[in-house]
């Protein structure tokens, strides 16, 4: 057969049964992603201010990776515009001090806190009505902090109690793509950057068990994922 003739009989055979995405249209995705927080800590210069010189300057708080199941509904505004609202489970994140070169506190294991981030974009599909629809997306994000105390192990603060102090409210970038099949079903994989920043407490046992601020936190993850979704 000519390759021509081929290329028209498929076309031809996936066209009707393709989801072109229509102004009040819902679409319902699930995607596992990975979200890797792109942290910005300023623990020792902070401790050292507001405590005592107990750590190197260098030292940071890291935040660790976390795979999570993520579910998100889009409404199509229009042919081109939807919104999206992400809906991702908590994420748990062990915490740790790393990059102190002293031993009064040193690096060690403070716990785990628990992020809940629903996110609200607002996406621009470039061809709702082809196979491959990439799109890209803004918004707005609130990290509500659960499960957020933590502890120093070891050194001259351990035992020490330390919080995360407040809740943030972000802004969200977003670039994925819809791989649309037949009957309604898609392939998707998406990429996005949050902004998430808070304060973090220690109970200072040097200023009478005071709640002081020992970092600025800003945890900023890429959040990238694969799933599959439906549109109704």
């Amino acid at each position: 057969m000519n390759k021509s003739v081929l290329v028209l009989a498929i076309a031809a055979a996936f066209a009707p049964m393709l989801a072109q995405a229509e102004a009040g249209d819902w679409v319902v995705r699930a995607r596992a992603v990975n979200v890797s927080p792109n942290e910005d800590s300023k623990l020792g210069r902070t401790v050292n201010a507001n405590v005592a010189n107990v750590m190197t300057p260098s030292a940071e708080l890291a935040v660790s990776d976390k795979v999570i199941p993520e579910l998100d509904i889009s409404y199509y505004i229009t042919k081109n515009v939807a919104a999206e609202l992400i809906l991702a489970l908590g994420t748990r994140h062990n915490v740790s001090i790393h990059g102190d070169a002293l031993t009064t506190v040193g690096n060690q294991d403070l716990g785990s806190v628990n992020l809940l981030p629903p996110t609200l974009t607002l996406q621009w599909h470039f061809n709702p009505d082809q196979m491959i629809d990439p799109y890209v997306g803004a918004g707005i994000n609130y990290t509500n902090m659960l499960d957020r105390n933590l502890r120093v192990g070891s050194g001259t603060l351990a035992g020490s109690k330390i919080k995360i102090d407040s809740d943030s409210w972000g802004y969200a970038l977003q670039a994925g793509v819809d791989v649309n099949l037949k009957d309604g079903w898609l392939i998707n994989a998406d990429v996005k950057y949050v902004t998430i920043d808070t304060d973090v407490k220690l109970k200072n046992p040097l200023a009478g068990g005071a709640w002081t601020k020992i970092d600025s936190l800003d945890i900023n993850p890429w959040v990238v994922g694969i799933g599959i979704g439906k549109k109704f």
